[in-house]
């Protein structure tokens, strides 16, 4: 007989630690509902209310009651091409009163959660979308995803407070898009580790999350087209912006980014260097909270790269240096518009327009800033004021001021460049080399007849020999 109890002991062991993870539904408050809402699709979809011993169909129509707070019932499928199929073919869950969804999503797929791969694109698109009365996301367990298998997931969702854990390493396109959108009651953000990202995979993943106090942090450094753009539009909660480490940058991939975070105080570092078209587009687009603007230490521009970046950031008072001498198309449009406190600006560009003659590379970029303030630029960069230029009743200061510049100056000294090499001869002191914005960028000791001094860049320099000043292009 003990030997009889002990095997039905382990086979009882066994069959717990193998039962199926169903995607479970379980009341919070007595009365609560749920069904389902079929557009053009029609999943496999049971459901049980004693435990997984009789399941039922559920279908377009049904109303399931779970009578008293702590009901619960058991859902599964058989649908190994995907439960749902695209944006006007698909299915999604309706509730009433308070449920906690848990259980594992993929028994939807296979009936027993054993798969870890979504099969198809739109695989779980919209799937409880609008449902007020979940306060509980169920788990998200596979590691392969499909093409826009998550958008709209849980969008609208303002019961929940939590999101689930997001384990997958591989991204696929717009696979997260407007997951979370207008889950105004979420407080925390999944983890979010993937370093190589998929195109608009986190597009609107959080917008007008209005509780969310505190960003996932974001260490990708591979990025795609439109990755991060509006992630956190509207997030007016939240204080303080993560990481964001790539260096090169790729098309809309931060644009709009934290539009009307009206609580962020701290923008991230921004290192990146190479550039994309619109890559900064509206990034911090009213942010009314917002300080002081990160460096922008790229010299080489993008069309629309900065256009409206940090419009209607009213508590800003200095603008981060423009280290570019030449522009791209429309690449300052709208940067500064209604910074309504704005009263520095220090650029090194010499013409206000670019190569192709374009003139609205600044269109209204200074529209409302403040009244008086301070203009630095080159002595090159022609003196026009107006809301696509330098703003009225500014104070213009030149930044290569204190160098002594000229263009000719007299002196047995010859300097000239090459390449991205500036050449010294017959030097009567010491040499130094200093950027448009009066950084020294190499210093070098009197003693050679020849000095050749390389420079990091394309641009306009200033070269100090001694007590005589020489400016030169490269």
């Amino acid at each position: 007989m003990e030997r009889i109890a002990s095997f039905i002991m382990m086979l009882c062991v066994f069959c717990i630690s193998n039962a199926a993870n169903y995607l479970t539904f379980a009341a919070e408050e007595d009365g609560s509902t749920f069904g389902i809402l079929n557009k053009n699709n029609n999943p496999d979809v049971q459901y049980s209310l004693d435990g997984g011993e009789t399941w039922t169909a559920l279908v377009k129509g049904d109303a399931i009651t779970l009578v008293h707070k702590g009901d619960k019932a058991l859902l599964r499928g058989d649908n190994p091409e995907g439960f749902s199929k695209g944006y006007d073919k698909y299915s999604s869950f309706t509730m009433t009163g308070k449920i906690a969804v848990s259980g594992s999503v993929m028994s939807l797929i296979d009936g027993t959660d054993e798969t870890l791969v979504v099969p198809a694109d739109y695989c779980f698109y919209s799937l409880f979308k609008g449902c007020t009365s979940l306060t509980q996301a169920p788990e998200l367990p596979a590691t392969t995803l499909a093409e826009r298998c998550y958008q709209y997931m849980f969008s609208g969702c303002t019961g929940l407070t939590q999101a689930p854990e997001l384990p997958a390493t591989t991204l696929a396109y717009s696979c997260y898009d407007r997951m979370f959108s207008g889950c105004t009651s979420l407080t925390q953000a999944p983890k979010l580790p993937v370093t190589t990202l998929a195109y608009s995979c986190y597009y609107r993943m959080f917008e007008n999350c209005t509780s969310l106090t505190q960003a996932p942090e974001l260490p990708a450094t591979t990025l795609a087209e439109f990755c991060y753009e509006e992630m956190f539009w509207g997030c007016t909660s939240l204080t303080q912006a993560p990481e964001l480490p790539a260096t090169t940058l790729a098309f809309h991939c931060y644009a709009y980014m934290f539009k009307g975070c009206t609580s962020l105080t701290q923008a991230p570092e921004l290192p990146a260097t190479t550039l994309a078209e619109r890559c900064y587009d509206g990034m911090f687009w009213g942010c009314t909270s917002l300080t002081q603007a990160p460096e922008l230490p790229a010299t080489t521009l993008a069309v629309f790269c900065y256009s409206s970046m940090f419009e209607g950031c009213t508590s800003l008072t200095q603008a981060p240096e423009l280290p570019a001498t030449t522009l791209a198309d429309f690449c300052y449009e709208f940067m500064f518009s209604e910074c309504t406190n704005l009263s520095e600006i220090r650029v090194a560009f010499v013409e206000w327009k670019d190569s192709s003659d374009q003139e609205d590379n600044t269109h209204l970029w200074v529209k409302n800033v403040a009244p008086t303030g301070t203009f630095y630029c080159p002595k090159a960069l022609p003196l026009e004021y107006g809301l696509d230029r330098i703003p009225e009743g500014w104070t213009v200061k030149y930044i290569d001021e204190g160098t002594g510049v000229n263009d000719a100056v007299a002196s047995e000294t010859t300097v000239w460049t090459e390449g991205n090499t500036i050449y010294v001869r017959d030097s009567e002191g010491d040499v130094e080399v200093y950027d448009m914005l009066g950084r020294l960028i190499v210093s070098k000791r009197n003693g050679q007849e020849n000095i050749q001094i390389p420079v990091p860049q394309k641009g306009i320099y200033v070269v100090k020999v001694g007590t005589e000043t020489h400016k030169v292009v490269l």
